[in-house]
């Protein structure tokens, strides 16, 4: 993409309503606008790192065996009363009644909607489990949004439902969420320590949530330092297998970790050496639910089961905010010059910075590079506009695209560009050849 023809708002000073460093920067980059209070409008460079990220979604939930759909934002109120939720979710819920006068609602969640569903369609015991998951604009009518993306009325959400016969199996479902969420996380650059946590609204026993250490984190959280040095990584899990599954629980969450909602101080202290206890701010950005029957009973969803009597399926719910994910991954990734995008989800892979505009030298190694990566399939962002080296370094940093690569005729001269990371600030001098071969390999192991 060139720039003289990509959509970049970008502004030099900072909005006054921005209060943290992610909203900050997402204002500055161009990223979103605010169209009113808590809700956005989704701006090309923005846009870009969203669907990168619902990809990655996406493509774990796949590899986990959950199969995508979609459901409507708006849902019959009728279903809500039936699960006994309508009256008690709150004035977060968004209340419409249509021209028929129809009670209705902009969904904050869909446990409801999704277990008609199964009710509709699924009759024994033989097709379950089952998990089905999509990737919704959902509607919470925060009586206070703020904070950008990472508090806002509208947001998009990775919402998936599991259906099992017996808790055994809901709770293997369970696992197998932990596991594929883990897997997202560190695809996307982050840490996400998994939390004991509450089951709020939705309910349920058996729920953790996921929190990204950050200043600006909205829960207080303590853990164990050791959980931080556990890392995922690229190792191989059979999502079929009830122990590979709860092994990596038990692993990612025997140590001490909660939010101030279920924080036992007197467990903290007998559970973790005094140098190894850590208390800080936390960022929430997922939550795997189980819980029973809650839903089921209620909307009389049921199996034939083996023996031939209906049972009520045992579910549970997971979620992942995907639009909030931004915010927390530029609170976890950023320095005073702007964002620093981790490989897994840059809108762009580098960004191209011709030192002089009309040098025909220099217009034709840029135009080269940028042909280049395009045939590896990674379209960089080529700052081709009549501008000073400063103002383009300035929006490349801002924007925080993972590498740089400058062009000028000093170093065209000596055959070479040079190659720049925007996390470690390192730059190396090589041939155009060699920097898209560096690039290559480098997104070729993600």
């Amino acid at each position: 993409m060139r720039l003289t023809r990509y959509f970049l708002p970008v502004l030099k000073e900072t909005p006054a309503e921005a209060q943290i460093v992610s909203h900050r920067l997402m204002l500055r980059a161009g990223m979103i606008k605010q169209a009113s209070a808590g809700i956005y409008s989704w701006l090309p460079l923005g846009y870009r790192v969203l669907r990168r990220i619902e990809q990655i979604v996406h493509e774990e939930q796949i590899r986990a065996g959950h199969i995508p759909m979609l459901m409507p934002t708006l849902q019959s109120a009728d279903l809500w009363r039936e699960s006994g939720r309508y009256d008690d979710y709150g004035q977060e819920m968004l209340r419409i009644t249509d021209r028929h006068g129809r009670d209705m609602l902009y969904g904050p969640t869909n446990e409801e909607l999704i277990t008609d569903i199964f009710r509709a369609h699924v009759n024994s015991y033989k097709d379950l489990p089952l998990t089905l998951y999509h990737i919704q604009w959902k509607f919470r009518d925060e009586i206070r949004p703020r904070f950008g993306v990472m508090r806002g009325r509208e947001f998009l959400m990775k919402d998936g439902y599991n259906f099992d016969l017996d808790k055994e199996a809901a709770l293997h479902a369970y696992n197998r969420h932990l596991v594929s969420y883990l897997r997202s996380y560190e695809r996307m650059g982050l840490q996400a320590i998994p939390m004991r946590a509450d089951g709020g609204p939705i309910g349920g026993d058996y729920t953790h949530e996921f929190l990204v250490l950050a200043e600006t984190g909205e829960s207080e959280v303590f853990y164990d330092s050791q959980i931080t040095e556990l890392k995922f990584g690229d190792r191989a899990v059979d999502y079929d297998s009830v122990a590979e599954c709860r092994a990596v629980l038990e692993e990612f969450t025997s140590r001490y970790a909660r939010t101030d909602e279920t924080h036992d101080e007197a467990a903290f202290h007998a559970q973790v050496p005094e140098a190894r206890r850590r208390s800080a701010r936390g960022i929430e950005v997922g939550q795997i639910f189980y819980f029973g029957t809650k839903y089921s009973e209620a909307m009389g969803a049921t199996v034939v089961g083996p023996d031939g009597a209906r049972v009520p399926v045992h579910m549970g719910s997971h979620g992942i905010g995907v639009s909030r994910l931004l915010g927390a991954i530029i609170e976890a990734s950023h320095d005073e010059k702007g964002i620093i995008w981790p490989e897994g989800v840059t809108p762009f892979p580098a960004g191209i910075v011709n030192l002089k505009q009309g040098d025909a030298a220099a217009d034709a190694a840029c135009e080269g590079l940028y042909g280049a990566l395009v045939a590896r399939g990674l379209e960089p962002l080529y700052d081709d506009r009549a501008e000073r080296a400063g103002a383009k370094f300035a929006t490349m940093d801002l924007i925080g695209l993972p590498w740089r690569i400058t062009v000028g005729p000093r170093g065209l001269e000596k055959g070479v560009v040079e190659l720049t990371s925007r996390r470690t600030g390192e730059s190396a001098e090589m041939t155009p050849e060699a920097a898209v071969d560096r690039l290559s390999q480098i997104y070729v192991a993600l």
